[in-house]
């Protein structure tokens, strides 16, 4: 059974900062373009930042966490990272992991989600 685990969310006064970890188990997410997304109360869940499979993963991130967040993975933990830093109120959200086959639209897995609240 493939199961995406994110962890590291909490509490934290803005300008602050946050990792955000997400384990992947089941299979190898090795292949997969690694994303993670966010949904605040309220509102529709949003795109953050996303990692393709290969050596020198290519990197995509919304406009409203460029420079201020960073994605990684380590293949061989089958883990992705979420470093948040100069965090702002409106990055209150519910965060998730996702796992998509490379070249393909649709992501196939998601985490359960934790919660990272800014307050300011």
């Amino acid at each position: 059974q493939v199961q995406l685990v994110e962890s590291g969310g909490g509490w934290v006064q803005a300008g602050g900062s946050l990792r955000l970890s997400c384990a992947a188990s089941g299979r190898t997410f090795s292949s997969y373009t690694m994303g993670w997304f966010r949904q605040a109360p309220g509102k529709e869940r949003e795109f953050v930042a996303d990692i393709s499979w290969f050596r020198g993963s290519s990197t995509n991130y919304a406009d409203s966490v460029k420079g201020r967040f960073t994605i990684s993975r380590d293949n061989a933990k089958n883990t992705v990272y979420l470093q948040m830093n100069s965090l702002k109120p409106e990055d209150t959200a519910v965060y998730y992991c996702a796992g998509r086959k490379a070249g393909h639209s649709d992501y196939e897995y998601w985490g359960q989600g934790t919660q990272v609240t800014v307050s300011s």
